[in-house]
């Protein structure tokens, strides 16, 4: 998950569980961050998120996003969504929104994202992060 900090401008991030699908009509999306996230007071602020669909080759992207404590961004490539939100590169898929909603869910807070744009890569293998281990899909 990364946005703009409104204050600085500068990129910040953090990594999400369960991600999920929540409604077509409005579209909207929803995923849980830790109570305990320094990024998340900073980002919940932010006009636009994105939510980055990391591919199989980025393993070492999402250990950086869920790192306390370091820059984030150091090293990493990204361009803005069109609502202005962080898109890193090589993502197979990434989807924009602006918070709907939060809700209390003991150690974690559920976030609900109204999406205004999205993209994928047809051909993009998603990483997979299961019971404390990386993997991919298989066909």
């Amino acid at each position: 998950m990364t946005a703009l900090d409104p204050a600085s401008h500068r990129p910040v991030g953090l990594t999400v569980n369960s991600f999920a699908s929540v409604s077509l009509r409005p579209p909207l999306v929803s995923f849980c961050v830790s109570r305990d996230s320094g990024s998340w007071p900073v980002m919940r602020t932010a006009d636009r998120l994105c939510v980055n669909i990391l591919g199989v080759e980025q393993r070492a992207v999402c250990e950086r996003m869920a790192a306390p404590r370091v820059d984030r961004f150091q090293g990493l490539d990204w361009e803005l969504s069109p609502g202005g939100a962080p898109v890193l590169a090589g993502v197979v898929a990434w989807v924009e929104g602006a918070v709907e909603a939060e809700h209390d869910a003991g150690d974690h807070v559920i976030v609900v994202l109204r999406v205004h744009h999205l993209h994928g890569q047809p051909d993009g293998q998603p990483l997979l992060f299961l019971g404390g281990r990386y993997g991919r899909f298989t066909h």
